[in-house]
Order: C-alpha cells, then sequence, then structure tokens
C-alpha cells in the first residue's frame, strides 16, 4: 500500500512536470511582465543630448558567451581597438574564476599596456576568496573598478539559493565590506566600486533600493572614490518603456542618488536592448555597458556601435571614433570568430544599400540635389548618414539586381565609370541588365553592367567602324564623306544634309536602300578639359527596326558619325537575321 502510494505521487509529479514542460505551443504557460507604478513618469518628455559614459564589455560578457572564448592574443587585439576607439572604461575579465583572464590583466599591467586616460573593470561575485584572487590580479593597476554583483530577483531567491531578502541584502553588504578591506591594501591604486542587483529587472524595486542603499553605505566614507550602481537586465523580460519606468523609480529612491553613477547593462533577449538603454538614459542613468556589434549572452549585449551612431546621426557627438567601420567588423569577426550580420544596423554590408529601383532613383535624385544646392546638413533620401563618415563609400549604396530600376543602373553608370546616360536610355539600358539579372537570379556587379552595357551599345564589327571623315559645308549642306569596311569591303559612301547627322543618314540611306529616321539624340562631355571625351548616344527607326547605340571620342563629330554606324548596323544584322 505505501508502496503504491509513492507510486502514484511520482506518477502525479511527473504529470505536473510534463504540463509545466510539454511542448505545445501554449501562451498561457506565460504571465505579463508586472509594471512598476509610475503614472508620474517624465522620462518620456526628455531627450538625449549627449553620448552617455562608455564601458565596454567585450573582454568579459562578451568572452564569455563564445563557442570559442578568445586566446590571449585576440583578447590584445580586442583591447587595442577599444581603447583606439575611445573607450575609456573596459572591462576586461573575471580574474577569479579564470586562469586565463588572470593572466590577461597580469599582462596588460606589467607590460603597459594601459593608457594613463583608461581605467580596467574587473567583475567578481560577492565572495571572500574570490575578491580576494581579484586584487591580486590587479596589485600594480594604476586605477580600476572592482564590480561585485549578486542575484536578487525573486526567481533567483526562491529558486536558486533558496534565501529570503535579508540573506539577499546580507551577501550584497557583506561583498560591498570586502570590496573596500581589499582596496585598503592597495593603497597606490586609485579605486572605484561597482556594485550590480543581477537581474534587476526581475527585483522588485523597492527592494532593489533598498539593497542598494545598503551597499552605498559600506563605501560611501571614501570621499572621492567613485561609487557606480550597474542595472542589468540579464534577462529582458519587458518592453523598453516599461524598463525606463523602473530605471527612473530606481533613481526617485535611491537615497545617495547624487554620489553615484547609475549604469545599465542591457541584454536583447528581446531585441530591444538598444532602445531599453536609450529610454534608460532618458529616465536618469548616466553610463551604459555593452559590446561591438552587440555579441553577449543568449541574443546578445547591448549593441554600442548602433546606440552610438543612433546618436551621431541626430547630430550627438558620441565621444567613440567610429570612422572606420570595416576595420572594425575585421577585428570583432577575427577575435570571436562570428561574423557580422549583412543587416546589421549601421555597420552591416547591405545597410547602405538599395535593389528596389523606386529607392534608386530617389537616392541617385537626393544625392544630386544636395550636390547643387550645397545643403549644409545631411538629409538625402533612405541615407540616415553619409556612409562616407563610417568608411563606407557609395558603391555599396546602389546594387543591381532582378529588382532594380532603370534610375540604378544608370547610377551605377555614372558613379563608377563617369558614363552619364540621358534619361531616354536608362529604361532601354534597364531592360538589358533586368535581363541578365533574372536570367541568372543573382546581383550583377557594375563590371558585369559595364560589361552589358559595352556589348549592347557600344561593340561594333570592325566594317562599321569609323576610319576616318571629311565634313564639307556648300550653300548651307553639309557633305560628308565616311571611310569604312562596309559589307567587309574598302570603300567610303557620302551625304548631304543639314548637319553632319542627317548627311550620315542620307549616305547610308542610298546605300542600303533604307529609310532612316533620328528619334532621339544626345550628345555632352564626359570630362572638362581640352583632351576631354565626348559621349554620344542615339535612337534610330530603321526600316521599322529600333535600335540604340552610344559611341566615345575626343572628335565630338567623330563620336555622332559612329553611333549613327553602331545603331544602323544593329538595325542592318537585325533585318538580315529576319529576311533569313
Amino acid at each position: 500500500m505505501i508502496l503504491r502510494t509513492i507510486g502514484d505521487k511520482l506518477a502525479q509529479i511527473r504529470l505536473v512536470e510534463c504540463a509545466m514542460f510539454d511542448h505545445q505551443f501554449n501562451h498561457l504557460k506565460y504571465q505579463p511582465f508586472q509594471a512598476t507604478p509610475l503614472p508620474d513618469r517624465t522620462w518620456p518628455s526628455q531627450s538625449i543630448s549627449q553620448a552617455p559614459m562608455w564601458c565596454s564589455v567585450d573582454l568579459r560578457d562578451g568572452n564569455q558567451a563564445l563557442v570559442n572564448p578568445m586566446n590571449a592574443q585576440q583578447k590584445l587585439r580586442m583591447f587595442e581597438l577599444l581603447v583606439k576607439l575611445g573607450f575609456k572604461q573596459i572591462e576586461v575579465g573575471f580574474p577569479s574564476a579564470s586562469t586565463t583572464d588572470f593572466d590577461f590583466v597580469r599582462l596588460l599591467i606589467e607590460q603597459n599596456k594601459v593608457p594613463d586616460d583608461v581605467t580596467l573593470q574587473v567583475l567578481t561575485p560577492a565572495r571572500e576568496e574570490l575578491i580576494k584572487k581579484t586584487y591580486e590580479a590587479l596589485d600594480g593597476v594604476k586605477k580600476a573598478i572592482v564590480h561585485v554583483y549578486n542575484s536578487t530577483s525573486t526567481v533567483q531567491r526562491e529558486q536558486v539559493f533558496g534565501l529570503p531578502e535579508a540573506g539577499i541584502k546580507a551577501i550584497a553588504v557583506q561583498g560591498a565590506q570586502w570590496v573596500q578591506q581589499y582596496a585598503n591594501l592597495y593603497p597606490n591604486t586609485q579605486w572605484s566600486f561597482e556594485y550590480s542587483p543581477e537581474s534587476f529587472t526581475g527585483t522588485e524595486m523597492d527592494y532593489a533600493v533598498d539593497v542598494c542603499d545598503a551597499v552605498i553605505e559600506q563605501w560611501l566614507p571614501s570621499e572621492g572614490r567613485e561609487l557606480i550602481i550597474n542595472l542589468p537586465s540579464t534577462v529582458e523580460l519587458s518592453t523598453p518603456n516599461l524598463f525606463a519606468d523602473q530605471v527612473e523609480y530606481f533613481c526617485r529612491q535611491l537615497q545617495h542618488r547624487q554620489q553615484v553613477t547609475i549604469s545599465l547593462h542591457t541584454h536583447n533577449d528581446r531585441g530591444c536592448a538598444v532602445a531599453a538603454a536609450e529610454l534608460g538614459i532618458l529616465a536618469g542613468a548616466d553610463r551604459v555597458e555593452g559590446t561591438l556589434m552587440g555579441n553577449g549572452e543568449r541574443t546578445g549585449n547591448m549593441d554600442v556601435i548602433t546606440m552610438a551612431m543612433n546618436l551621431y546621426s541626430q547630430g550627438i557627438d558620441p565621444t567613440l571614433d567610429l570612422g572606420n567601420v570595416l576595420e572594425i567588423i575585421e577585428v570583432v569577426e577575427s577575435c570571436t570568430e562570428i561574423s557580422v550580420s549583412p543587416r546589421h544596423p549601421w555597420a552591416g554590408e547591405l545597410v547602405y544599400t538599395a535593389f528596389s529601383g523606386s529607392h534608386q532613383d530617389a537616392i541617385r535624385k537626393s544625392v544630386a540635389f544636395h550636390k547643387t544646392q550645397n545643403k549644409s546638413h545631411w538629409d538625402v533620401a533612405y541615407l540616415p548618414i553619409d556612409p562616407r563618415d563610417i568608411g563606407r563609400e557609395y558603391e555599396a549604396v546602389v546594387r543591381i539586381n532582378s529588382q532594380s530600376g532603370k534610375g540604378g543602373v544608370a547610377l551605377v553608370l555614372e558613379r563608377d565609370y563617369g558614363i552619364e546616360l540621358p534619361k531616354w536610355m536608362h529604361s532601354v539600358l534597364s531592360k538589358v541588365v533586368q535581363q541578365a539579372t533574372e536570367s541568372s537570379g543573382v546581383e550583377v556587379s557594375p563590371q558585369q553592367i559595364k560589361d552589358l552595357f559595352d556589348g549592347q551599345f557600344m561593340a561594333v564589327e570592325s566594317e562599321w567602324q569609323l576610319r576616318d571623315y571629311r565634313l564639307h559645308s556648300v550653300t548651307g549642306e553639309d557633305t560628308v564623306v565616311i571611310e569604312g569596311e562596309f559589307n567587309l569591303q574598302q570603300s567610303s559612301i557620302a551625304g548631304y544634309g543639314a548637319g553632319a547627322l542627317e548627311a550620315m543618314s542620307d549616305a547610308l540611306s542610298k546605300r542600303y536602300d533604307c529609310d532612316i529616321e533620328v528619334t532621339q539624340f544626345d550628345q555632352h562631355a564626359m570630362t572638362k578639359g581640352t583632351d576631354a571625351q565626348a559621349l554620344a548616344c542615339i535612337e534610330m527607326n530603321v526600316g521599322g527596326v529600333i535600335c540604340h547605340a552610344v559611341a566615345q571620342a575626343e572628335d565630338t563629330t567623330a563620336a555622332a558619325l559612329q553611333a549613327m554606324l553602331a545603331g544602323f548596323s544593329r538595325s542592318h544584322a537585325a533585318q538580315i537575321q529576319q529576311a533569313g
């Protein structure tokens, strides 16, 4: 009977576990986040006017999230990049938990790798033996931030530590005391202290304030020492506005707010880490911890590149030099062994790229408008910043695939090869390029576009190549004599008309017994100067066959005549093919 009862209870437990952790897609397993009551919130009416203090955690939080943690060489390369970008506070590791981290901190100190204006930060749990080892790692450093933490959330208290609020608070206070005591053993270092109530977002706000006030009380007697309270959304649990409410409420209630730097450490579980940090700054925070490109646990940390460039795009100095984003990407990818997404905000390969025809046309016209109007501020369609500011060039802006339009194709030729086509040629060229992209199913490069342009409009068989011409004016009419290898025989043709093109049309009409009508013609200089090249574009109707051609030459008349010869050769070939 007893065995049956035990068996029944175990079966019931298994049923409960299955109900809790079954794999059905069932939203009823979850509860909405409980918002902090703050009806008089002020953060929505605030605006960001300057960058926060930045602290990079690439070498600690970012590193511990890697499949293959960085080796010493990779860590040093990342550290040097962070210094170059302008970070003044860099969390370099967890020296009490890892020999690799301990040795790296020693390397930075012993080899004088830390500039005088950069402060190292290290993380430690609130445990005495680990705090002691942390200070041993920092021995000899000029200045450092010792960052101590313990978990305060309801879930952690109840399910992980099995301690009441008073017990968790005691851990925090004792940890703060040890941090103070061991700092006193190293008087030659300028120390700053930082405390994180881990899983702040899952902690009751009044309790979080109470714990942090108690920690601050242990540190306040040290005049001139920076005190940092870091508020981590260790797991992002809510929309960014609710996080901002938590931050504002916390800042209002903290007893020693004026003596404390409020820092944020947001994670990206809901994809809102940057937004949460921005709103948290509006709510009163002073400092932000994050990583380059957002690398971090689970879905990542707050992305410093994104937040800093968000500020930059609003005319705010981000205090970080992000002018060479390609170098940043190369170092980050090399050190983390993680590829940067091509759609990464601001830094991704494709973020300044327009494939859509309407977007391409708008960019082309907007950039041209900027040049002609000499606008004082950047305001280009579809481009929130000038890509050149971060080391991108305009070749990344317009790229061509089957979705692209005529304006984009024309812009590529103009941008990369100096070939400015008249508007009536845009659609003609676009059809040729679109046929190629639809056939291949992939993007075409600028060189491939140029090859298509040359092959369809400029290339001409030797028999239609202008060898020489003579132009005479007689009684208001031009006489043109053209020398070439027409029908593969050395010969010349002559014609008359009110201008070189009309005379050429007359000569070809007589020679080949056909009607020729020039429906579109455009000619302009491609460059300035005495050696400038002329570009001639023509559309012709030859016996009902519409053809297009382009020619380039130093001599404007030669360019026009060659364009007509090239166009006529295409109609002539088409007629022969139809007859055959």
